[in-house]
């Protein structure tokens, strides 16, 4: 009996799910250049070849670990937003406040972050140096969910994204390269964001 393609799609989640669990956990305890897709591999119970057929390369790995760490990220800034129905200005500087407050306790963001002081900063161009898939998908989907949350009617689509990018921009920019305390940056963005936010 044939298996049904919702079990096949279930079961090959899971495996992905292994994975990704795997190289996250090298990662916090070893760093990126520890990782390797033979160690996974065995780590998973699997072949290499199924890996391989999986997920691809380790660079394909990594954006594989980014989107994944990025989509949670994306889920709890929606919730900040609904906490703050009919203010968003509130609403986005929380969603700031919310991203800069939980990396500072997310083990793979501190082990990404702290790369930058030995050599292994593999991981880091995608997060950093070449941060437009994560900085696009993050614009993408606050745009959707503060236009479906607030309406705005007074805006345009193309004003509506300019605030959120700026606001994206702001929040990465001090996630990577703070000055100060989470306090002070969410202060910061707050202000910019109040001088681009109609009345």
């Amino acid at each position: 009996m044939a298996e049904s393609p919702n079990f096949q799609s279930e079961m090959r989640q899971l495996l992905r799910d292994r994975m990704l669990d795997a190289a996250r956990t090298m990662v916090v305890s070893e760093g990126w250049g520890a990782v390797n897709m033979s160690r996974i591999a065995k780590e998973v119970g699997i072949s290499r070849p199924v890996l391989y057929k999986e997920i691809g390369t380790k660079q394909a790995l990594a954006d594989a670990l980014i989107e994944r760490e990025t989509g949670i990220y994306l889920s709890g800034v929606a919730d900040t937003l609904a906490e703050h129905p009919a203010d968003p200005l509130a609403g986005i500087t929380a969603a700031a406040e919310y991203t800069l407050r939980t990396a500072g306790d997310n083990t793979l963001i501190k082990a990404v972050l702290s790369a930058r002081q030995d050599a292994d900063t593999a991981l880091l161009p995608a997060l950093v140096s070449d941060a437009q898939p994560v900085l696009v998908r993050a614009v993408d989907a606050l745009t959707i969910t503060v236009r479906d949350y607030y309406r705005l009617p007074q805006l345009s689509d193309e004003e509506i994204t300019t605030i959120v990018e700026i606001m994206v921009r702001l929040t990465l920019s001090h996630l990577f390269q703070p000055t100060g305390s989470v306090d002070r940056a969410v202060a910061q963005i707050g202000a910019v964001l109040a001088g681009v936010f109609p009345s």
